[in-house]
């Protein structure tokens, strides 16, 4: 007879629900300062929940960013960069963020942040894992997917050993606190990021082909269109086995050099997480 065993872990404690991270995307913003003025409406018992406005500079502005990209600088560097005169905005905020919601990878660090985003590609109510090895955040995604079900809510695995994020959200950790039982989610894996088509002078020349525009998540197989050049000419996928694209076009990325990005399905499974009730 085979058993099943739940892991123990400490009970979340402290929440906190980022909006602005990205100063251009506008739901988490008005998300997070409609709960800074509303705070009842996500308080529980036992369960401090703490709305945030990352990167109010670039808000103010309505614009992604003032000097870099803040949900790319949560890293051992930037974090331990000395603080001078020149040092980035956003690196200056990173820190700050630290200090208070971490420090990142300590004990005092906060249990769990939720970073909200948009995008403008048609990917839907999208999760971002960033572990596969985490018990607790494939519980949560699994409790959030079966809750908004039968509506889709695709789960997005960002862990690769050449793709690092170093994201606004890593610096929490991630217990639970209530009892699941071993569970099982499929998620799009990122595999490699794919970007337009460039001449020698690293200016784009195609755009996304109208077959796949706004086809994120949906199956793209050996010899169908991805780009169209500017002279008409198709230019199509080629590969061994079937990808799922995504962020398909997101505006935000030309200057990342990424059209898209190549995912495959995996399916992840987690122990049972049982806290205790002190």
């Amino acid at each position: 007879m085979t058993s099943c065993y739940a892991v123990h872990e400490a009970p979340v404690r402290r929440v906190a629900i980022f909006g602005g991270t990205h100063g251009n995307e506008l739901s988490g913003i008005f998300l997070v300062k409609h709960w800074q003025e509303n705070g009842a409406e996500i308080q529980r018992t036992g369960l401090e929940v703490r709305p945030f406005i990352t990167n109010p500079r670039a808000v103010k502005k309505c614009t992604r960013y003032i000097d870099c990209d803040l949900n790319r600088v949560f890293d051992s560097d930037n974090l331990g960069m000395q603080v001078m005169e020149d040092i980035p905005y956003e690196v200056r905020r990173a820190q700050e963020i630290n200090r208070v919601f971490g420090p990142k990878d300590s004990d005092d660090a906060y249990d769990l942040i939720f970073d909200l985003h948009n995008t403008t590609s048609n990917m839907g109510g999208t999760l971002i894992l960033e572990n596969s090895r985490n018990n607790f955040t494939i519980q949560m995604f699994h409790y959030i997917k079966n809750a908004l079900a039968p509506d889709c809510c695709p789960v997005f695995l960002i862990e690769h050993p050449n793709l690092q994020y170093a994201t606004t959200r890593s610096i929490a950790k991630h217990p639970v606190g209530k009892e699941f039982p071993p569970c099982t989610i499929e998620v799009y894996k990122i595999m490699e990021k794919v970007d337009y088509p460039r001449n020698k002078n690293d200016e784009i020349t195609a755009v996304i082909h109208p077959s796949l525009q706004d086809q994120d998540w949906q199956p793209l197989n050996n010899g169908d269109p991805i780009f169209l050049t500017i002279d008409g000419e198709t230019i199509t996928y080629e590969g061994d086995s079937t990808v799922y694209p995504t962020f398909v076009n997101e505006a935000a990325y030309y200057e990342k050099k990424q059209a898209f990005v190549k995912t495959v399905k995996v399916k992840l499974t987690a122990k049972g997480i049982r806290s205790s009730l002190s």
